[in-house]
């Protein structure tokens, strides 16, 4: 009796243990189940985010791809795309009620008879002293920026004047605007700035002007009066974080006196003392770029002109070489058309492009259709009624002036909004 109980025991110690191994035998195989388990989804994921960022990827290069295919055409030959450019371009957001505009209060209207010019043109010798100046003080050559020309004051900065015939004498009109693009190199430095003076320091006496009118990174300085651009507030005058191009407009109606930066309006003098007879440009120092130097004639404003001859001659609109993509100085020009067309709800324009005579002709007939365009869809997308408008050009066929020199190439890239 005591011999089977004992044997009894044995059995059932064997069967327990068996249980029990095989127990354990199935926790090992559902965790190693679990665990491939885990690992084919995880791989299986992992497969499927990389055919999602593949795609995502293929999808952002064949974005950037198209877009610049598109900047890189010379002209769009989508007309709805061509207008997509502008407004990229330009910054505008269209929308029924309240288009948002780049350079949207920008007041500045060149005049309207160019009387000197000067890109500088990519014709000039890099290297060289540019042709279209002549040099009062220090250094200054052609130098070239992203491939374009520009004037490059050398170390220790220098000062030049417009080289025209009887530079001598008085060649500012009553009524006249000047332009130019100054660039200021990254950093602080205290002759980071260019000064502007209303003679011509090597052929003209002292005019009566009281003041220089002096350029910052950040903001103009005239006489007593000085302004800082809108947002630079936390800068020193001179500092300038980045590097950047500035642009600088001068209005001047006997004897009130305007300039800008960008697309703001700083100075407002409306008394000026003496009487500005010409300009010198000083650098203070290397590295210091100059380009776009436009001296114009001012005119009848925009309601008289189209009273008295039924249409606007504008050489202020200006674009991009050799493409229809509008530069934002011409926000002035524009707004002004803008504003003359919303005060006058019966007024329909024609607008027509013009080119100089540089150039293939079918190019250039190709290239004013299309800035004609360009030129009215922004006025549609600022609010005009598209029926009020239409667009033709005339290539290089209808010149005004000249196609011998810089100012007269100048007066026949225009754009003209005739009455209809």
């Amino acid at each position: 009796m005591k011999l089977k109980s004992l044997f009894g025991i044995f059995l059932l110690i064997l069967f327990l243990g068996a249980f029990q191994g095989q127990a354990q035998i199935k926790v090992k195989l559902k965790k190693k189940v679990e665990e491939q388990a885990n690992q084919r989804a995880n791989k299986n994921v992992d497969q499927t985010l990389d055919k999602g960022f593949n795609k995502l990827e293929k999808g952002i290069k064949g974005l950037f791809k198209k877009k610049k295919n598109k900047t890189e055409k010379s002209i769009s030959e989508n007309p709805q795309t061509q207008a997509e450019q502008q407004k990229a371009a330009l910054g505008v957001v269209a929308t029924s009620k309240d288009p948002v505009v780049s350079w949207s209060k920008y007041d500045f209207v060149p005049g309207d008879e160019v009387v000197f010019e000067d890109g500088p043109s990519a014709d000039e010798e890099n290297g060289e002293f540019p042709s279209r100046w002549d040099l009062y003080k220090g250094a200054a050559e052609i130098g070239k920026v992203n491939g374009e020309n520009v004037i490059m004051f050398l170390n220790g900065g220098g000062q030049i004047v417009p080289y025209l015939k009887n530079a001598n004498k008085d060649y500012l009109p009553e009524v006249f605007t000047i332009e130019f693009d100054v660039w200021f190199e990254k950093g602080q430095s205290t002759s980071n700035r260019y000064f502007i003076y209303f003679r011509d320091q090597k052929h003209q006496g002292n005019n009566g002007l009281k003041g220089n009118f002096t350029v910052y990174p950040n903001g103009i300085e005239f006489g007593e009066t000085d302004k800082r651009y809108p947002g630079t507030e936390h800068y020193g005058w001179s500092n300038e974080p980045v590097g950047k191009w500035r642009h600088i407009a001068i209005a001047y109606t006997k004897g009130k006196f305007k300039a800008y930066m960008d697309d703001t309006r700083l100075i407002n003098v409306p008394h000026l003392e003496g009487d500005p007879w010409g300009i010198t440009i000083y650098s203070l120092k290397g590295n210091q770029y100059l380009k776009n130097v436009r001296i114009a004639k001012g005119g009848v404003k925009y309601y008289d002109r189209v009273l008295s001859e039924g249409k606007i001659i504008v050489n202020g609109i200006r674009f991009d070489v050799n493409k229809a993509t509008i530069k934002p100085e011409s926000m002035g020009a524009i707004n002004k058309i803008y504003e003359l067309m919303k005060e006058n709800p019966d007024l329909k324009f024609s607008v027509e492009g013009h080119t100089d005579s540089d150039g293939d002709d079918a190019l250039n007939q190709k290239l004013s259709v299309a800035r004609a365009e360009a030129v009215m869809n922004q006025l549609v997308a600022m609010g005009i009624a598209s029926d009020r408008l239409k667009y033709q050009g005339f290539g290089e066929s209808i010149p005004l002036d000249t196609n011998g020199t810089n100012e007269g190439k100048a007066n026949n890239r225009r754009v003209e909004f005739v009455k209809f």
